[in-house]
């Protein structure tokens, strides 16, 4: 079979090369594209004749997946798959597969961050050492004691929960999908997504974006949490209504927020309301990336890899 990867992993081009060995020995043939594209024609050159392509986040729509006839397995080298045209990939009987859990503990140390950066003002006071600007020191709030309201239990959700705990945080829970018996196990306490809200001193997402799920913090929903609360978003921007979370910052009814994720991919345009929000850190969608992260996400594609080309697929997405 042919195996393409169309967009490097950030990883070098060694660690590829050794992750490539055994498809190739195997009696497989193995083609690596080490610059990326979001060019939709680009792509399907590309693509011409593969069996198996590789892709990380960059989009693979619908139009490219078309033109491949010869395609069967769509390997993304990440856990959302929001960017790959599945209803194509399914109408061609297609598998698509991802590289979930590669990220937990990235995206669980970054929400950590993102938190510590609000509560604490840790951007704000470097730029105004660095400004020779010191209007007098400012007081910021502990994790320890607070309640934070995990809306979502799955992997990335328990790793998240794990550290709060570690700081001596209270765990409170909302999940559509299902009750996990680890976080029971730890003492977290389920409850609907409303009473959640206005409980939370801290409300960090960790849901995979669906269409059940796309708006679910909405201007309303948002009204129900404390005006010294504080909401994370390192799982996927349109799960909440970022116009809505920026005039609620601005307005003061909620106390912060902190950002990874939007309702596009960077660069940000200058209109976008949550540049111009108060009491908001944005991040450029790098909850994922971690040196080790990497590592461990390029290893668990090529082995969805080979586990496809020995009849065995794995990590496959069913919808």
């Amino acid at each position: 079979m042919l195996v393409k990867l169309l967009e490097p992993l950030n990883v070098s081009d060694s660690i590829i090369e050794k992750l490539a060995e055994p498809i190739k020995q195997a009696g497989h043939e193995f083609v690596y594209y080490n610059k990326k594209t979001t060019d939709s024609a680009e792509l399907a050159k590309r693509s011409e004749g593969a069996d198996v392509i590789m892709i990380a986040n960059n989009p693979y729509p619908t139009e490219v997946i078309d033109q491949n006839a010869n395609l069967k397995l769509i390997n993304v080298a990440f856990t959302g798959v929001d960017h790959v045209g599945i209803g194509q990939a399914r109408n061609q009987d297609v598998m698509v597969c991802n590289a979930a859990g590669y990220a937990n503990q990235a995206v669980a140390e970054l929400t950590i961050g993102l938190v510590l950066d609000v509560y604490r003002r840790i951007s704000q006071g470097n730029k105004e050492i660095h400004a020779d600007h010191f209007p007098g020191a400012f007081q910021g709030s502990e994790i320890k004691g607070k309640t934070v309201g995990l809306i979502g239990t799955g992997k990335i959700g328990m790793m998240t929960a794990r550290l709060f705990k570690a700081f001596g945080a209270k765990i409170v829970a909302s999940d559509q999908s299902r009750r996990n018996p680890e976080a029971e196990a730890l003492g977290i306490e389920y409850m609907e997504l409303d009473e959640l809200l206005a409980q939370s001193d801290i409300v960090s997402l960790h849901i995979p974006l669906l269409s059940s799920t796309k708006g679910l913090i909405s201007k309303e929903k948002l009204e129900l949490m404390k005006e010294s609360a504080i909401l994370i978003n390192c799982a996927r921007g349109p799960i909440v209504d970022n116009d809505a979370l920026a005039d609620a910052l601005n307005e003061g009814r909620i106390a912060g927020a902190g950002i990874d994720v939007f309702d596009m991919e960077p660069p940000i345009p200058g209109d976008y309301k949550l540049l111009q929000a108060k009491n908001v850190i944005l991040t450029p969608h790098v909850g994922f990336l971690t040196n080790e992260a990497m590592e461990l996400r390029a290893k668990i594609a090529f082995d969805n890899t080979m586990a496809f080309l020995e009849g065995k697929p794995q990590n496959i997405i069913r919808r």
